[in-house]
């Protein structure tokens, strides 16, 4: 062979392995990857992007400047574990039994989760081909028939409940010991797969290891389609942050741990960019309730609402919604239009290529055409449950309640008759009671609350049963 055409041959080779280099991890046209970032105990108000003064979220704000900043997107429950079984089964908790109106959350001596016979957004796509992973926060059960990989993920790392469930006996007692920085006092397990990995993780660098650990995962799994399901410990109290994080935010502790969830939100974004992913990734950021207000400076903002986690008011379920997904939804866009946690399950499975069961009722809508198109979307109302108990629905920019109760007070629910109503348009505080002026909302209400209830089957509550010792 000559030497020009040994040098040819040299420069095509070169230029092949550049082009292979730089071409992207997954093929053009393949389903998207999904993940879901969900925060624990997050206000609405508690980011740069809506309105709070002090916290500095740079990552999150620029998420909602390439993307979508929701205005009007709930949550399906005002607590743990039955606002996370709505989003991963797309169904409100009363149908799966993961509600019940005393014990409101599964425990670390629950003897229940999440039943077998739910189908998890998770096990959708992992029959369309999908690599899933959990990382962070369950609470959906944490004996090994109810954790995640029993319920179609296929890899696990996180805590299987909230961080303040199993003080040690010499934590202080009562509400001193959640505002303790002391992680001697706290032994909620780390689990990897369905094995303890720790008894006792250091909860400060919690948030850097579920990064650490969702980076490995998108690495790994990036030559194919997968769902990464990243559900924080915090800001759930007691609150921990990283050295890097510690003592840095103008809002203090609380403003800590959030700049840190910032930062982990940017890791994930950047890793996807980086790797060209960014493009075929969906990634929707959100939290599990309202702030917790009772922990005074240790809990976040709801911004104008009223009440916070706990409550059907709208400070107790109202969150933070940002849909990022460059090239697909544009940029900087502000939508007003309502939506929740029960339509990721519908969105994703429909983006995915696949369908939603057809031998249950599913809640949630396919809001996809808010997110491509801008379209008007009607999705019906929504229902606001505290525990099994429906207290209030929305039905356009009206409110209606028909019991009303407190977060953590000592009082019983108040019924109301005839309802409270509110305009969320003029009114989101809910402050003036208009129902004397507009009796036609609530007969158009009470229809629907009607019809809702015809397709309620309550199921058994696998929250009240413990293990017994």
């Amino acid at each position: 062979m000559t030497r020009p055409l040994c040098l040819a041959f040299a420069v095509l080779a070169l230029a092949t392995n550049h082009c292979a280099a730089q071409a992207p991890a997954q093929k053009a046209g393949a389903p998207p990857n999904i993940i879901i970032i969900l925060a624990d105990d997050l206000g609405w108000g508690d980011l740069g992007c809506y309105g709070h003064p002090s916290m500095r979220t740079p990552h999150l704000d620029r998420m909602a400047r390439e993307g979508m900043r929701f205005t009007d997107f709930y949550s399906t429950a005002c607590v743990c574990t039955p606002s996370r079984a709505a989003l991963l089964t797309g169904r409100y908790p009363i149908r799966s039994g993961m509600c019940h109106d005393k014990y409101r959350v599964l425990r670390n001596n629950s003897a229940g989760g999440l039943p077998a016979g739910e189908v998890t957004l998770a096990a959708m796509l992992k029959g369309r081909g999908y690599a899933t992973g959990c990382i962070g926060k369950w609470h959906l059960g944490h004996l090994t028939q109810y954790l995640p990989t029993r319920h179609g993920f296929d890899h696990y790392f996180g805590l299987p409940y909230s961080n303040d469930m199993n003080p040690a006996p010499d934590a202080p007692k009562g509400r001193a010991k959640f505002f303790e920085e002391n992680n001697a006092y706290w032994r909620t397990p780390l689990i990897q797969g369905d094995k303890v990995l720790e008894e006792q993780p250091d909860q400060a660098q919690l948030t850097r290891r579920y990064t650490e650990e969702a980076v490995r995962f998108i690495h790994k799994h990036k030559q194919e389609p997968f769902f990464l399901y990243l559900a924080h410990t915090f800001p759930h109290v007691p609150l921990f942050a990283s050295n890097t994080f510690r003592g840095k935010s103008p809002a203090g502790i609380y403003g800590d741990v959030v700049e840190e969830l910032d930062w982990s939100v940017g890791q994930i974004l950047d890793v996807l960019r980086r790797e060209e992913l960014d493009q075929n990734t969906l990634v929707i950021f959100t939290s599990d309730n309202g702030p917790w207000l009772i922990f005074d400076q240790h809990g976040g903002s709801a911004g104008p609402f009223r009440e916070g986690k706990g409550s059907t008011w709208e400070g107790g379920m109202r969150e933070p919604g940002i849909f990022w997904w460059p090239g697909r939804i544009p940029a900087g866009r502000t939508q007003h239009q309502v939506a929740c946690t029960m339509d990721l399950f519908t969105t994703c499975v429909k983006l995915a290529g696949g369908t939603v069961p057809a031998d249950r009722v599913i809640d949630g809508i396919d809001i996809a055409p808010l997110l491509f198109s801008n379209a008007v979307l009607d999705r019906g109302p929504f229902f606001y449950y505290r525990d099994q108990t429906l207290y209030a629905v929305r039905l356009g920019p009206w409110k209606i309640h028909y019991l009303t109760r407190s977060a953590y007070g000592p009082d019983q629910a108040k019924v109301h008759n005839p309802p409270l109503l509110y305009h969320l348009g003029s009114d989101p505080g809910e402050k003036f009671d208009v129902a004397a002026k507009h009796p036609q909302v609530l007969e158009e209400a009470a229809r629907a609350v009607e019809r809702h209830r015809a397709t309620v089957r309550v199921a058994p509550s696998q929250l009240e049963a413990t293990i017994k010792k």
